[in-house]
């Protein structure tokens, strides 16, 4: 079941049992060992959301993102290399106004992507929005402040973490986060119209056969689809 936005003006203070924290470090663990596959190849991942924030749970997903990525070649090899095996390779358009990603699936709960296209301001914003760390600050046990599906601002304590509603609240989080009123106002839009209408599909969700590039399945949905053929080219100036 996906998480409800939270409308609330008082600060909660959770704290984290001992189970909670080992569950941390696994994950972690697992991150930095994708991280540093993809460090090698002089590539520049991040981890987002719980991961990042240190909120996680039984149910959290290991998102790893590349912002910028020259070839798609280079990260398949750089997870082979280090036998980090892909279980699934997808494009995925979230609307016509987002840019296409990859996704390469390691597991149910794993994966690392990267754009396709270039992102506007709003999109690259989205992962600072949840949270983000690069592989040096979680070597350095670092956890960042980020806002849950619920739309609660999660500020990490020793003890756990301190949670709050930021409905109401888009200005202020918007300078907590370093990130533009802008994406704060877009997240709370889109949280708060799948709360009402329900989960709504994708616009594009490709699975790509064995021998397909990503760059070659891209162009293939650019050709048979005007609205991913604009989006491909609406940055290309």
């Amino acid at each position: 079941m996906a998480k409800k936005p939270v409308r609330r003006l008082d600060r909660i203070e959770v704290f984290y049992d001992s189970k909670r924290w080992r569950l941390l470090r696994n994950y972690r663990s697992k991150a930095v060992k994708i991280m540093q596959a993809l460090a090698k190849f002089q590539l520049s991942p991040i981890v987002h959301g719980s991961i990042a924030r240190g909120d996680v749970t039984e149910k959290s997903d290991i998102d790893i993102f590349i912002p910028e990525v020259g070839s798609s070649f280079t990260v398949e090899n750089a997870l082979e290399r280090s036998r980090i095996r892909v279980v699934r390779r997808i494009i995925v358009q979230a609307t016509p106004s987002y840019a296409a990603k990859a996704y390469l699936e390691i597991d149910e709960q794993t994966s690392v992507s990267f754009p396709l296209m270039k992102m506007r301001t709003v999109e690259r914003e989205f992962y600072r929005f949840g949270g983000e760390a690069t592989l040096h600050m979680l070597r350095a046990g670092v956890r960042v402040k980020g806002v849950d599906k619920r739309l609660m601002l999660i500020e990490p304590t020793s003890r756990g973490h301190v949670e709050s509603s930021i409905i109401g609240r888009e200005t202020e989080t918007a300078r907590l986060l370093g990130i533009s009123v802008e994406t704060v106002l877009d997240r709370v839009h889109a949280l708060l119209r799948r709360d009402q209408v329900g989960r709504t599909g994708v616009f594009v969700e490709k699975e790509l056969v064995d021998d397909e590039t990503f760059e070659l399945a891209l162009k293939r949905l650019a050709d048979e689809n005007p609205a991913v053929r604009r989006r491909l080219r609406l940055f290309e100036k």
